[in-house]
């Protein structure tokens, strides 16, 4: 298992990149959030619509969260894009005996307040007009894991353009503590959050 590392040049520069790369290539990013900074440690579950997923994330850690930047990834894909583990990244090796080795490790990061970590539950990328987000196993474990308080963050993505050349990310946030979901299944309230986001920006106009 591949441990995440924040390099003193390559993290800095990631957040810079995220910057200028948001600028360039949309309108603008919508927060739509009932979020509330509890001061806790902070779990991200989200949609996996596009490559730019980590970069929207890291755009919301940089204007709302404010924690020190962590993702699970595929340990091949790290490898192949090691630059990402100087960013926070640690690995996952679905089907072998380290799964668990890497939630561990994700419970332990998630005993620092300071910390916050961001997973797809799909595991790959998804087309952006599903109605319904299929968990992977993981999720559950870590929460279940926990033996303190996490405050979760429920986070849909969609993307529209409207009548503008670029287009906007709309990013729907909802909060709610890991102790509210330990008789409850994740995958049954993240996909109710789920729809109800959809049918919002479906009413959306320009």
């Amino acid at each position: 298992m591949i441990k995440a590392k924040h390099h003193f040049v390559i993290y800095p520069f990631f957040q810079f990149y995220t910057k200028y790369l948001i600028r360039k290539n949309f309108d603008h990013i919508e927060l739509i959030s009932d979020f509330k900074d509890n001061g806790l440690p902070i779990l991200i579950i989200a949609n996996h619509i596009s490559w730019w997923d980590g970069f929207w994330i890291m755009h919301l850690n940089l204007n709302l969260i404010h924690r020190k930047f962590h993702f699970m990834m595929l340990e091949n894909q790290l490898k192949k894009h090691w630059y990402f583990n100087y960013s926070g990244a640690f690995s996952v090796n679905p089907g072998s005996r380290s799964v668990m080795e890497s939630i561990d490790y994700a419970v332990t990061l998630l005993h620092n307040p300071r910390n916050m970590i961001f997973m797809f539950p799909q595991g790959a990328i998804n087309s952006i007009y599903n109605d319904k987000i299929i968990f992977k196993n993981g999720i559950e474990k870590i929460i279940q894991k926990s033996n303190n308080e996490i405050q979760i963050i429920l986070l849909a993505n969609f993307v529209d353009y409207f009548s503008n050349p670029k287009p906007t990310v709309f990013m729907y946030l909802k909060g709610i503590s890991s102790y509210e979901l330990k008789n409850l299944d994740i995958r049954l309230v993240y996909n109710q959050f789920y729809v109800d986001s959809l049918e919002t920006q479906k009413n959306k106009i320009s």
